[in-house]
C-alpha cells in the first residue's frame, strides 16, 4: 500500500467516527430528552430544566460539521489538483469537456440537503433541551418539549448525509487514480515510442 492509500483510509475513518460519535449523541439525545414529567406550571408559568439531550445534542451538531468539512475539504483538494493538472497539459485521460457523473452530483446533493435538514433540527431541538425558566420558556414565555423521534429522525439524515459524503470520497479518488494510471501508461508509452 503506497502513502496516498493509507492517507485515504485514515481520511475515510476519521470521517466515518465523526459521523458514528455524531449518530450515537443523537440518539442519548433522544433517550435523555426532558420528559413531560419534569414540566413546572405556576399559574400561566411554566419551567422545563435543562435535560443532558443539551450537551448529547451540542455532540452531535459539532461531529456532523466536522465531519462534514473535512469529508467535502478533501473532495474539493482532489478536484483542486485533477483541475491543475488538466492546466499543466499532464492529464491526458481527461479531455476539457469531461462531464461530472450523475451520481456525483446525486451524492453531493443528497449529502448537503441531509446536512442542512439534520443541522436544522438538531439545533432547533438541542435549544429546546436549554433551561426554560419561568415566564421565558423557549419562545414567546412558553415552554416547549422535543417531539418524540426528532434526534432519531436526525441521526438517520447523519447517516445519510456521511454515508454520502464517504461515498463522494471514494469516487472522487478513486477517479483521481484512475486518470493518474492513465496519464502514466501514456507518457511511459511516448517514452517508448521515442527510444
Amino acid at each position: 500500500m503506497e502513502k496516498h492509500q493509507y492517507e485515504l483510509v485514515l481520511i475515510l475513518f476519521v470521517v466515518a467516527s465523526l459521523g458514528l460519535v455524531s449518530f450515537i449523541s443523537c440518539i442519548a439525545a433522544e433517550i435523555k430528552k426532558t420528559k413531560e414529567e419534569e414540566l413546572r406550571v405556576v399559574g400561566r408559568l411554566c419551567h422545563l430544566p435543562e435535560s443532558q439531550a443539551f450537551g448529547f445534542g451540542v455532540a452531535a451538531l459539532i461531529c456532523l460539521f466536522a465531519a462534514q468539512m473535512v469529508g467535502n475539504l478533501i473532495v474539493c483538494t482532489y478536484f483542486c489538483s485533477r483541475e491543475r493538472k488538466k492546466k499543466s497539459g499532464s492529464d491526458f485521460s481527461i479531455s476539457s469537456k469531461a462531464k461530472t457523473p450523475t451520481i456525483w452530483m446525486a451524492l453531493v446533493c443528497i449529502s448537503w440537503t441531509s446536512f442542512v435538514i439534520a443541522v436544522t433540527l438538531l439545533s432547533a431541538a438541542t435549544s429546546m433541551s436549554r433551561d426554560q425558566p419561568y415566564g421565558q420558556g423557549w419562545l414567546d414565555g412558553q415552554c416547549y418539549f422535543v417531539k418524540q423521534g426528532i434526534y432519531i429522525g436526525s441521526g438517520i439524515l447523519v447517516l445519510i448525509a456521511i454515508g454520502s459524503t464517504l461515498g463522494l470520497i471514494i469516487i472522487t479518488t478513486m477517479r483521481k487514480t484512475q486518470v493518474d494510471e492513465g496519464s502514466k501508461v501514456k507518457e511511459q508509452s511516448k517514452l517508448n515510442t521515442k527510444s
